[in-house]
């Protein structure tokens, strides 16, 4: 019975996840965004998350699952590989070249990007156990 509940939560988080894109993708093709529609899902889901309106427990089960079919979803991009080698055989060390170049950009601005949080979330926890240290001296006296 547990499997099958386990099973229900992660279907319905996953669901979830398809929404929020959903919407982002709507939103995207609403409003002409030269943005994909994945990118603009994952700030709103970050923004949802931030505004505690999603806590991220609702979307673990989800999430984890998707990431662990994360092979699933190259599918499509190997077959293409093997369906056209010309194109690999003409152009590989430049697709190669592409996804190397866009691989280190992205791990560089999100490691720039946690940075930047993590900097923002200790001086918010300074600034909230200063506060609670007045409050404490302020109700003493």
């Amino acid at each position: 019975m547990l499997r099958f509940q386990t099973f229900i939560l992660t279907c319905w988080q996953v669901l979830l996840i398809v929404v929020i894109w959903m919407i982002a993708n709507i939103f995207v093709h609403y409003f002409h965004i030269p943005v994909p529609s994945n990118l603009v899902g994952m700030c709103l889901l970050l923004i949802l998350v931030f505004a505690k309106i999603i806590r991220p427990n609702w979307l673990r089960l989800g999430a984890t699952w998707l990431l662990a079919e994360m092979l699933l979803f190259f599918v499509p991009a190997v077959m293409a590989v093997v369906n056209y080698p010309q194109l690999v055989r003409q152009h590989g060390l430049q697709i190669v070249s592409v996804i190397c170049l866009s691989t280190l950009c992205v791990i560089i601005s999100t490691s720039w990007v946690v940075d930047k949080m993590h900097h923002i979330e200790v001086k918010l926890a300074r600034r909230r156990s200063l506060q609670n240290a007045a409050n404490k001296r302020g109700s003493r006296l």
